[in-house]
């Protein structure tokens, strides 16, 4: 269980982290690492699904899942890992958009 939830913490900060880094890069004018930034945080944020998948078919499958103060830790950093890839995505677009009408 430990290990699921460590997992879950682990991706989902990945994820967090390379939607900043696509932020930051978009800032820059790079947007081919930019956007390679935003699909690697997808692919931490889809491990981190995964982990979470395990956790509630354990559950619906009958064993009891403890609520812990680590595993509200790990759901709070997935929330907050979806939140900023989702706005990060956007930052990229209208930074594109900004520098294009800036040309």
């Amino acid at each position: 269980m430990e290990n699921i939830i460590l997992n879950l913490i682990t991706n989902s900060g990945e994820a967090k982290s390379y939607a900043m880094e696509a932020i930051a890069f978009a800032k820059e004018q790079n947007f081919e690492a930019a956007n390679n930034a935003l699909e690697a945080s997808g692919k931490s944020l889809s491990l981190a699904h995964k982990s979470q998948t395990k956790l509630i078919q354990s559950e619906a499958g009958g064993e009891k899942v403890e609520l812990s103060m680590l595993l509200v830790h790990a759901q709070d950093h997935l929330m907050n890992a979806t939140t900023t890839k989702d706005l990060a995505t956007e930052m990229v677009q209208l930074y594109e958009v900004i520098y294009q009408k800036n040309v």
